[in-house]
Formats: C-alpha cells, structure tokens, sequence
C-alpha cells in the first residue's frame, strides 16, 4: 500500500489524499468519520482533504446528511492523469526549445570505473535504432556480444572492428593488423562505439597499472561524426589491406612501415 501512496504522490496527490482515495476504494459512499479511521489520519485533516479531492473531481459528495463520499474509479483517475501529462510533455515539448537565448550544445561527460563504462556502453547499444559501429578488444566484447548480437537481431546495421583475436559470428567484422603498432604508441586498450549517428563512446577501458578506467560520452552531432569518421576509415584501411596486400607490401613495406614513418615520424 505504501508503494500505491508514494505513486500517487508521484502524479500529485498529497500524503492525505492519496490515503483517502485509497479508503474510499476500500469502502464507499463513506462519511468522513469513517473515511478518517479507515485512512488513519486525524478527522480535522480527513475534510479538507476531502474538500480538496472534491475540487479535483476525484470525490464526488452527496447533498444527504450526513454527507457521504464516492470515488472515482481507478481507471478514470489514471485516464485523467494520464491526459493531463501527456499534455503537458507536448506543451514543453513545442515550448521549450523557445527558452534558450543560444544554440544549445551537447556536453561531453566522463565515464569513470569499469563497471559503469559497461553499463552504460549496453545501455547505448539497446537504445539504438538504427547502427552501431564498434572498434574494441577481445576483453570488452566478452561483455557486450550478448547486447550487440541482441541488437543485430533486431534488424540493426553492425559493423565490428576487432583488435585481437576474437570470433565474432555476426555484422561485418573487420580484423585490424596494426595491434602491435597500436600497443605501442597507445597505452591501455581502448573502445570506439557509435549509435545511430547520435550517440557515441571513446576512451580508454582498459588503461595501464595504477589507472582509472574513463570514457567519454556525448550526443554532441560533431564529435559522434568524427567518431564514426575514424571508425569507417580504419574499417576502410583492412578492407583494403585485407584485399592488396601484395601491391602494399610493394609500395609501403611489410606492416606499411614506410606510410608509418612518413606519417608518424
């Protein structure tokens, strides 16, 4: 009973006209002596109260005397609440946009500790509508394979770039070769994640001895594009390496360390 209460506090009621409703359900037409026991809240409280419910047109009182009381049924008082948010999310909805004096811009957050990195990397891949592209290690995709296999069942475009050596047996994969170069310029192992264009993750899961684990989130449209952007062009880069790797060899040596030296150096 207390969880009804704290609910209908939630829509508005009060602590007193949540118990009275509550009591009128259990017994009515009731006068407001029985109402006050059957509530268990002082008789002085139980008729404003009343009066208040009244004024809602959640009570209904009779012109009999003594005077009785009726509630509502319980679909009607959720109906009627129901209209009532609905109407007001639509209000703000077309209102608030208005408010702002500037172009609003999406913050970008720091996720810290391993526990909530995961959390909230599943959470993102089940909200998803559309896409996820992925760029991650073996030991990132133990715990997220059942959330992105769920969301490539649900019809969603999945394109997976894996660091190591990891089966993955849905979406596109792509195998990066360059995991030793990785190693070492980047210390720690490091996670990718787009959602929908909308939404999207980088930042170290795994990062050296003595280190915190942190990721940024953001719905910021400029910095999930260059997410993405990086993600497609590695994902060009195996597709390319994985079908010429003669004609690379040739012109940029074993592990393209002339492209590297160039670029790098």
């Amino acid at each position: 009973m207390d969880e009804i209460i704290e609910k209908l506090k939630e829509l508005g009621l009060n602590e007193y006209q949540s118990k009275v409703y509550i009591a009128l359900l259990k017994k009515f037409p009731a006068t407001g002596y029985e109402i006050s026991k059957l509530a268990n809240i002082p008789q002085s409280r139980t008729y404003d109260t009343l009066k208040s419910l009244e004024n809602m047109h959640i009570v209904i009182a009779t012109n009999a005397k003594p005077v009785t009381y009726t509630p509502i049924k319980p679909k009607e008082l959720t109906k009627r609440f129901k209209r009532k948010i609905d109407s007001t999310i639509n209000f703000l909805e077309k209102k608030l946009p208005d408010v702002k004096e500037e172009e609003y811009t999406e913050p970008i957050l720091s996720i810290i500790g391993r526990t909530k990195i995961i959390d909230k990397i599943i959470e993102i891949i089940k909200s998803a509508q559309k896409s996820l592209y992925i760029e991650l290690w073996a030991q990132d995709f133990k715990y997220l394979e059942q959330s992105l296999l769920d969301a490539y069942n649900r019809g969603l475009d999945v394109k997976i770039v894996k660091y190591d050596n990891f089966i993955c047996n849905f979406g596109t994969v792509f195998e990066h070769s360059g995991v030793p170069m990785l190693e070492h310029y980047i210390s720690g192992k490091f996670i990718f994640l787009t959602a929908d264009e909308t939404e999207g993750v980088f930042g170290l899961t795994q990062p050296p001895k003595n280190k915190t684990p942190n990721i940024l989130w953001t719905k910021n449209s400029e910095v999930v594009f260059l997410i993405k952007a990086l993600m497609i062009h590695d994902m060009y880069m195996i597709d390319i390496q994985d079908n010429f790797p003669e004609q690379l060899r040739y012109f940029y040596g074993a592990g393209l360390k002339k492209l590297r030296d160039k670029i790098l150096h």
